[in-house]
């Protein structure tokens, strides 16, 4: 029996994860999945719920001592909180990381190498920092200017070398902007990239905090599970020891997100959109990357939407509640 561990599966990506491993079979129809966060939604995803915090002294060593054969490590504080409280970022988004890899090592040394897991890390396109080219490709320089891009850069660095002395087999995903998030805004600076789309979709007004020409890097959250399980399959002797990849996506300016919101939801909806300039999010935002090419992630089978106006129909097929 395959046992798969969900780190931050309370979270919205870790429950469409989770919905799609059991919906797909994805490990076999015996796997025994288990969600751990700090608490999970009153009609959560199907699996193990563990409430508790990867943050917490002994959570890693917990967790690791059940030897689960898949771990998708997706506990994470957000962008924008990261950036407004410097040690919790710092402590959540890189020490945890520490600690799991520790504690997956010491498990593997006392099976005299026997246990060695496939550990998915969801990070992030803010890695990468400007100024950029008009498309970043597999070879430009890791450079974040964020202390969130920072925190996902180092824990990369960590899990390639934790991979590299055999301790684990790991693989990092540099995801796009999961867009359109179902449920509330969280603190993520890039949060109106989902909230400019899914409020107008439910008849309510949203805030847009930076100007329309502002291009960015797209998936939806239903393309992000399908990246983690391809993941978790993959044969990592294919990427050559460069163990970070670049998941595809879409590029696209504000103008264009509210046009697909035009085209398939009317003008209605576009006119509860609100511009009100929040110089905090301009700041942050400006430091992100635009546009890919995604040569390697598209080589080894990583697929994601062909226009955004797929990404909001996944969207009102998933998460959209009349």
């Amino acid at each position: 029996m395959t046992h798969i561990l969900i780190i931050g599966g309370g979270g919205m990506l870790g429950q469409k994860l989770a919905h799609h491993i059991s919906a797909e079979q994805t490990f076999g129809p015996d796997a025994r999945v288990s969600l751990f966060d700090l608490s999970f939604p009153v009609e959560g995803a199907p699996g193990e719920q563990i409430v508790g915090d990867i943050a917490a002294q002994n959570s890693a060593k917990l967790l690791a001592a059940q030897r689960p054969d898949v771990i998708f490590h997706l506990a994470a504080i957000v962008s924008g909180q990261a950036e407004a409280d410097f040690d919790l970022g710092w402590d959540v988004n890189l020490m945890t990381t520490w600690a799991l890899l520790n504690a997956l090592k010491d498990e593997h040394n006392a099976t005299s190498g026997a246990y060695r897991p496939r550990l998915v890390f969801a990070s992030s396109i803010a890695v990468f920092g400007a100024p950029f080219p008009a498309r970043i490709d597999d070879e430009f320089l890791c450079a974040p200017l964020t202390s969130y891009g920072a925190q996902k850069a180092a824990s990369e660095l960590m899990i390639s070398d934790f991979s590299r002395k055999g301790y684990i087999d790991g693989i990092s995903l540099r995801l796009p902007t999961l867009c359109v998030r179902p449920g509330k805004a969280n603190a993520a600076a890039s949060s109106f990239f989902s909230g400019i789309i899914r409020e107008p979709l439910n008849g309510l007004e949203a805030v847009l905090p930076v100007d329309d020409t502002v291009r960015h890097w797209h998936a939806s959250p239903r393309a992000a599970a399908r990246f983690l399980t391809h993941a978790a399959d993959l044969d990592t002797k294919l990427l050559n020891d460069r163990r970070a990849l670049n998941m595809p996506g879409i590029s696209c300016t504000v103008a264009e997100q509210i046009e697909a919101l035009r085209t398939i939801a009317g003008q209605d909806a576009v006119n509860l959109i609100k511009h009100v300039p929040d110089p905090d999010i301009e700041r942050i935002v400006k430091g992100w990357p635009r546009d890919f090419q995604t040569d390697r992630a598209l080589e080894l089978g990583f697929r994601a939407e062909s226009s955004f106006e797929d990404i909001i129909r996944v969207y009102l097929e998933d998460d959209f509640r009349a």
